[in-house]
């Protein structure tokens, strides 16, 4: 019998809304082991799950009959739900729109792994900003910056980008 074989790994990145530093150290761990398991119960491998206080970073093992779309929203809707459920924040929390999705080969893991699981340390240097549109550079993904998260960055003169 004739089988279908398929190995797609994706990074997807995705912010809170307005980039508020709401993800705090005392319940993020939580919420990163909730957005493993919606990707374990869609079908899909979550590789690692990490970020800081205002974004996420989601590397997963996708099967080619899901959708891509499918899974981020998935992920943002019920995650936000539980956040909400547990009272975490004061008043609703929200992602913001959109994301960021990056392809990479199986020789790529575990640099890819290794950088998701270092977020705090690597932004101690960096800021989400800056990450992000360098993650478009890489990629080659043209874009327009009134199309992107709303970045606060107080060392941008307080400008939204």
């Amino acid at each position: 019998m004739a089988g279908t074989f398929h190995q797609i790994y994706l990074q997807y990145v995705f912010a809170v809304k307005r980039r508020e530093n709401l993800l705090l150290k005392p319940w993020r761990e939580d919420i990163f082991k909730y957005i493993s398991g919606i990707i374990t119960n869609k079908g899909q491998k979550s590789i690692i799950v990490n970020g800081v206080s205002d974004h996420v970073h989601v590397f997963v093992g996708l099967n080619p009959s899901h959708n891509v779309s499918d899974l981020i929203r998935d992920i943002k809707n019920n995650s936000s739900n539980f956040i909400n459920d547990q009272k975490f924040v004061k008043g609703k929390f929200n992602w913001q729109d959109g994301y960021g999705v990056f392809s990479y080969s199986h020789s790529q893991i575990d640099n890819v792994y290794k950088y998701i699981a270092n977020q705090e340390k690597h932004h101690r240097k960096k800021s989400f900003n800056e990450e992000y549109i360098e993650f478009l550079e890489k990629f080659e993904i043209k874009f327009d910056k009134k199309y992107l998260f709303d970045f606060f960055d107080s060392s941008e003169n307080g400008e939204n980008l």
